[in-house]
């Protein structure tokens, strides 16, 4: 796939978790009595409507109408929650190619190591394959405990970037690219949420010097028509409108 498909992809995909995410909540709810709670805060609100100027009526109906509401809160709270969970980790998979663009032959990036100690930082050396070529000297943070260097590759490839430090080293992958790839941003040590959310490749040794590298991948924005934005904000807005649609096509209460 080429670069200049992730508008459609994303197109399709929202549509296809929007049909997901209603069929699911039809079969993992309780239907009837979702449409006797939606039917139940119609009346009341229509009472509302008609009997505004009997104060009585109206604070009853006001008071039903909070019940009735967290009623149909309680009937779609499980189904919901059924549905988002999985809708979660999908959306963090697919982050992996939507979220950032690979690298370009010629296109300079920054590589980061965070280390323990400053003495580390001090000795850190990175290790380059021949198609990969450091730019500028290394840039150290003392007060992050942090090396940055300038790096631009010369071709296309999947490779891997070593960094030693201290008698220890740790390798990075890095993506260079016209296709639509999966990337690992950063490799970081053995936190669960942060390699879920940024990180494909093994954990980092908890007790090593070295404590993350980061490629800084750019940022990449779908476009639908003039409009470019992160590729989450068009996900969620289509799979919504496509929900709804389906929602009133099926017949299923929501």
């Amino acid at each position: 796939m080429t670069i200049a498909s992730p508008s459609l992809l994303v197109f399709i995909v929202s549509v296809i978790v929007g049909l997901l995410m209603v069929v699911l909540f039809r079969y993992t709810s309780n239907q009837k009595a979702i449409a006797r709670a939606k039917d139940q805060l119609k009346a009341h609100l229509l009472a509302v409507r008609l009997f505004q100027d009997q104060l009585q009526v109206v604070v009853r109906a006001y008071g039903r109408i909070l019940g009735g509401t967290a009623r149909y809160l309680r009937l779609a709270f499980m189904p919901l929650l059924i549905a988002i969970v999985p809708i979660t980790f999908l959306i963090v998979e697919l982050d992996r190619y939507f979220g950032w663009e690979p690298l370009q032959p010629g296109q300079a990036f920054l590589l980061s190591a965070k280390l323990k100690t400053e003495d580390a930082v001090n000795s850190a050396d990175l290790q380059l394959p021949a198609e990969l070529t450091a730019t500028a000297p290394a840039v150290h943070d003392a007060v992050d405990n942090s090396v940055i260097w300038r790096v631009v590759a010369a071709r296309d490839g999947r490779y891997n970037l070593n960094i030693a430090s201290g008698g220890e080293s740790a390798s990075k992958e890095v993506l260079v690219s016209s296709k639509l790839v999966r990337l690992s941003p950063e490799r970081v040590r053995g936190s669960f949420w942060k390699r879920m959310f940024y990180s494909t490749e093994p954990a980092l040794p908890n007790d090593g010097l070295i404590q993350a590298i980061s490629v800084d991948y750019p940022a990449r924005e779908v476009g639908v028509f003039t409009w470019k934005a992160n590729w989450i904000i068009w996900f969620f807005f289509i799979s919504l409108i496509a929900g709804f649609i389906f929602k009133s096509a099926l017949g299923i209460e929501v």
